[in-house]
């Protein structure tokens, strides 16, 4: 079989050399860590999740063992070595059992492992074996810092004193990040706490009852703390018993001034937190703050109403004072009414005694006399409505509609005795 390839290759013709072999089928089976892993979450219906979960947990698991293989595999310094066994409770007891970073920390197991490999190291029959010196004084301050150990009651009693386990506050007017630095301090501070859980430090962002709360908690500090571990030995001998009260009271009065120091110790220390703590100060500013808006508030409404009180104090002046000048006004306006009144009250009577004398009255002048005073005696009787309609009809009239004008009128007011005008 040929087969013609696109002009410009090479060659252009491929010639087969060889045919393909049947295909076989053959059982394949699966294995290695990825199908096992899958097998698991199959068999067991876990999400990756929840598979990841389990996986770390056994890492973690097996982390913890392999550092425990090291427990008591400390090497006491030469000091501690060489220490007193008639001090021993001097002596630093975890440092002994090689448990110096564990401490308060260890577990009995950890306590009973560390301890083995301690007597395996210092035992004084190994040591002479290995041409050192026959000295068992540490070897018993290995046994005491054991015997202490297993002891629930003399345990708590030494870690009571263990200031070594204790966690320093910061240095005083030093910069450093408050919560890094006093966080670990309340920690360490919180394993004498009768009273558990203890409540955290928090962060920047802790409410301000949690605050209260931490504060609160820790003023009321109640420890466990005892000091029995530094009492002096009471002497077995019973011979005198004065001397065995003397010092059992001695060691009763310096517990009792330990516990007052190591109480004015911790309310020093949250003092000094509460008073370096930025959340206070940051709630103190908002109380100032939210204090300011409240008495702004009260004074806005002060000011509110005295100038509601002085708006409307100046809006009764301002209408007393338009009432006034209304008033006023008015009062001068009536006057001028009352004199325009009567101005064209006298004019309308001038018009009237005029009228008789522009007619020559009536033709009648040697009866004047008479005319004149009946259109006084009609102008006395007039209202200031007749007089002023009289007054406009004899105005410029002829001689006959005004003498007809008095006698209309004179009927109209039943004027009988007239002596013209009757």
């Amino acid at each position: 079989m040929a087969i013609t390839l696109p002009s410009g290759t090479r060659s252009e013709t491929f010639k087969v050399v060889n045919k393909y072999t049947e295909p076989t089928r053959r059982p394949i089976e699966p294995v290695g860590p990825y199908f096992l892993a899958h097998a698991s979450r199959t068999l067991r219906g876990h999400t990756w999740s929840e598979f990841e979960k389990l996986e770390a947990e056994k890492n973690v698991t097996v982390v913890e063992e392999n550092e425990d293989e090291d427990i008591g595999d400390e090497d006491q310094d030469e000091e501690l070595l060489q220490h007193d066994p008639r001090e021993w409770k001097n002596a630093d007891l975890y440092a002994v059992l090689g448990l110096s970073k564990l401490r308060y920390r260890a577990t009995e197991d950890q306590i009973r492992r560390a301890h083995r490999k301690q007597v395996l190291k210092h035992h004084p029959d190994k040591k002479s074996a290995r041409g050192g010196l026959e000295q068992d004084g540490f070897f018993k301050i290995i046994q005491k810092a054991f015997d202490v150990m297993l002891d629930a009651t003399k345990r708590q009693q030494f870690d009571s004193v263990d200031t070594n386990a204790d966690v320093p506050p910061p240095a005083a007017k030093s910069t450093y990040d408050f919560f890094e630095a006093w966080g670990p301090v309340f920690d360490s501070e919180a394993r004498f706490s009768k009273k558990q859980p203890v409540p955290a430090l928090g962060n920047l962002e802790a409410s301000k009852e949690e605050v209260d709360n931490f504060y609160n908690f820790w003023g009321k500090f109640d420890s466990w703390k005892t000091f029995e571990f530094k009492d002096e030995d009471v002497p077995d001998d019973t011979a005198n018993r004065d001397h065995k009260r003397y010092i059992e009271r001695k060691n009763v009065a310096a517990r009792k001034k330990y516990k007052q120091e190591d109480n004015k110790r911790v309310i020093d220390l949250v003092e000094r937190a509460y008073s370096e703590d930025p959340r206070i100060k940051l709630f103190k500013d908002n109380a100032k703050k939210e204090k300011e808006r409240k008495k702004w508030e009260r004074e806005a409404g002060s000011r509110k109403a005295a100038e509601e009180e002085a708006a409307k104090k100046a809006a009764e002046e301002e209408a007393a004072k338009k009432a006034a000048e209304e008033a006023a006004s008015s009062k001068q306006n009536s006057k001028k009414a009352k004199e325009a009144a009567k101005a064209a009250k006298k004019k309308n009577k001038r018009s009237i005694r005029g009228s008789v004398k522009e007619v020559e009255f009536f033709g009648d002048a040697d009866k004047s006399a008479a005319i004149e005073e009946d259109v006084d005696y009609l102008i006395e009787k007039f209202s200031d409505v007749q007089l002023t309609s009289v007054a406009a009809k004899v105005t410029g009239a002829d001689a006959a509609t005004v003498k007809q004008a008095f006698i209309d009128v004179a009927a109209e007011l039943g004027v009988s005795d007239l002596k013209y005008f009757a």
